[in-house]
């Protein structure tokens, strides 16, 4: 029997979210129609909204196609006449939304090294671009702190959250942040969807304009299934989860013998472990475990499939090898037990090959 641990690639569906695309999908109208079927979709987005803005806000939110859509307009759209400050760690999405911005080193943790912050934050006005927390490692950055700096020197920042959101407390006002990115299909709602909030009052240029939806923030008829979804999957999101799954990633980490874990010393999301195995290919690991049954990732799943060398275990220092192990919302109870069972035999395998190929 097959196991899902790859949340962090794509959440699995929440039932309230199925039941609010379903429902989303029998609504022929278009949020921006006056007729009767046009104010019943737009009644719908409104109740997206609203369950959006109740779990990670106050703020203005903007749908979008996703978190890699909400992240680039947060960067494109804010970063006129800043100089742009990316953590070395971010997601290749930030990244390339910030081509030729400086890059602010992490420490070895993984949290972000706050007088590198302060240090790249004198000169002119910056827009400081952030991860709640770190797909790959789970690490999660002391973005209070950050937030007092920014706010020191006159700068806007960022916060990507994509991975945190639903899976610890997320919001503008608990960051600090000027605008904040989510996206759907993370928080068990379906794909296609996402979110960027804003503090209210932001000037944003926008990177798609058209019929002047999303207040101009964002042009383009809005996809109501999967923004009805993404909503329903907020409200539905229970911070009781984080206890029950930090439960099963301590149990995991505790019983892989033999692996480092990145990141071990820093605060983490409850869900997620990155086990590096010396000397073994991250994409050996993965194939094995997928054989026996367990669905884990080498990192980011924004490479086509591509296993390659992840730049956040560069910039923490550590050696290649790793392996993420993301629980999802519905876990079951035995979910550690089992993959640290199969974990065991994949090391012990990989093991007696290397002595054998010594010999």
């Amino acid at each position: 029997m097959t196991l899902y641990l790859d949340a962090n690639a794509s959440e699995p569906l929440r039932p309230a979210a199925r039941s609010a695309v379903l429902a989303a999908l029998d609504l022929p109208g278009n949020p921006s129609s006056v007729h009767t079927a046009g104010r019943s979709a737009r009644r719908l987005l409104d109740r997206a909204r609203d369950q959006v803005v109740a779990r990670f806000g106050p703020a203005e939110v903007v749908f979008t196609a996703g978190g890699t859509e909400a992240n680039a307009l947060a960067i494109r759209g804010l970063a006129a006449g800043r100089r742009v400050l990316v953590g070395a760690t971010e997601h290749p999405a930030v990244l390339a939304a910030a081509p030729g911005a400086t890059l602010l080193p992490v420490l070895p943790d993984g949290t972000l090294d706050l007088d590198a912050l302060a240090g790249a934050l004198h000169g002119p006005p910056a827009l400081v671009c952030l991860m709640a927390a770190n797909n790959e490692t789970g690490v999660i950055h002391p973005l209070p702190d950050a937030s007092t700096l920014c706010r020191w020197h006159g700068a806007l920042l960022h916060v990507d959250a994509v991975q945190a959101a639903g899976r610890m407390p997320v919001s503008l006002e608990a960051f600090g942040a000027d605008s904040l990115a989510i996206s759907g299909h993370k928080l068990g709602g379906p794909k296609g969807a996402g979110a960027l909030m804003l503090r209210p009052g932001l000037d944003l240029v926008p990177l798609v304009t058209g019929g002047g939806q999303e207040r101009g923030r964002r042009g383009g008829t809005e996809p109501l299934p999967a923004i009805a979804g993404l909503g329903a999957a907020a409200e539905a999101a229970d911070p009781a989860e984080a206890t029950r799954l930090s439960v099963l990633r301590d149990a995991i980490e505790a019983g892989c013998h033999g692996a480092e874990v990145a990141g071990a010393g820093a605060p983490r999301l409850p869900n997620t472990t990155s086990l590096i195995l010396p000397g073994h290919a991250a994409e050996t690991q993965v194939i094995a475990l997928d054989l026996a049954g367990m669905q884990v990732s080498a990192g980011a799943a924004c490479s086509s499939g591509k296993v390659g060398r992840s730049h956040v275990l560069a910039a923490m220092g550590l050696a290649e090898g790793a392996i993420r192990v993301s629980l999802p919302w519905d876990a079951p109870p035995d979910a550690a037990e089992r993959f640290v069972q199969a974990w065991s035999a994949m090391r012990d395998r990989l093991s007696r090959r290397v002595l054998a190929g010594a010999r």
